[in-house]
């Protein structure tokens, strides 16, 4: 059975416990975890074993587990320098997921953008930007195999990657076991798609959804890059979407973003109300 989370960075509080204090709270015992939550970057240049084994230990104290770390960088970056730099952060977190108690990581696939990873640009679509991710996408492969983590990318409009179709064409050309995706139902439709949510929805799990490795859950009011509502509050069909993910298999975290902590609570009572309806078997 799906297991309900949040992105942790959701409760703002001065200190880890205090954050991790109010996933529990909620009766939330999963998350996608952010660095930042300790006071550090979201990617740092270091990370300390003492530091790694306070998170640790607070996770443990709590019974909560961390069903992925957050490693966006913008893989495709204009600046090459810049793009290395991500790499060279994604080997800390990777080197620190173990002692942490993960195994996955989540990506972006990146912009053309330089100023936000999250803004689409035209050059996206050209040939010169897929070849940059996939050599991007081949060095932090080589550093997950290394440290027996998975990585997880995240098809959405903003992106290289920003259709379904994309993301299988990106694991056919990888061809690894480290490589999965993260299925977000708000993120897939472009403008015009929002009428077809059907097709839209049955179409990236019959193209992704035996790879996904982590499901996130929020919800838009329109199509193209607008999926930045609270779950429960728009117009992404929740009964297909989760009946989807139980058909493929997925029982994993559903992870809540995209909202605020005054929300929380309404939407997990709705995803649990919408969990308890898709069948078990």
């Amino acid at each position: 059975m799906m297991q309900l989370g949040i992105m942790a960075r959701t409760f703002v509080r001065p200190t880890l416990p205090q954050t991790l204090d109010a996933l529990v709270a909620h009766g939330l015992h999963t998350t996608q975890f952010s660095l930042e939550c300790a006071g550090l970057s979201s990617m740092p240049d270091h990370l300390d074993p003492a530091t790694i084994s306070a998170i640790r230990q607070e996770f443990a104290e709590r019974r909560l587990t961390m069903a992925a770390v957050s490693g966006t960088y913008n893989m495709i970056h204009p600046d090459p320098i810049v793009r290395q730099g991500g790499l060279q952060r994604l080997q800390v977190l990777a080197a620190a997921c173990e002692p942490l108690g993960t195994a996955l990581i989540t990506l972006c696939t990146g912009t053309r953008d330089p100023h936000n990873m999250w803004r689409r640009h035209p050059d996206n679509d050209a040939p010169a930007a897929w070849h940059d991710l996939l050599l991007a996408m081949q060095q932090a492969v080589a550093i997950a195999e290394t440290y027996h983590v998975t990585l997880a990318f995240e098809p959405e409009p903003a992106n290289v990657v920003d259709r379904p179709s994309k993301g299988r064409r990106l694991l056919d050309e990888l061809r690894s076991p480290n490589l999965k995706v993260v299925m977000d139902g708000a993120n897939l439709f472009h403008v015009g798609d929002l009428a077809r949510m059907p097709e839209v929805l049955d179409e990236a799990f019959a193209l992704l959804g035996q790879d996904v490795a982590l499901a996130h859950a929020k919800d838009l009011t329109q199509d193209g890059e607008a999926g930045h509502i609270a779950a429960g509050k728009g117009k992404l069909d929740y009964d297909r979407y989760l009946s989807l993910l139980h058909q493929v298999g997925y029982n994993g975290a559903l992870i809540l973003h995209s909202l605020d902590e005054s929300e929380v609570a309404g939407s997990v009572a709705f995803l649990r109300a919408k969990l308890a309806r898709v069948p078990q078997h």
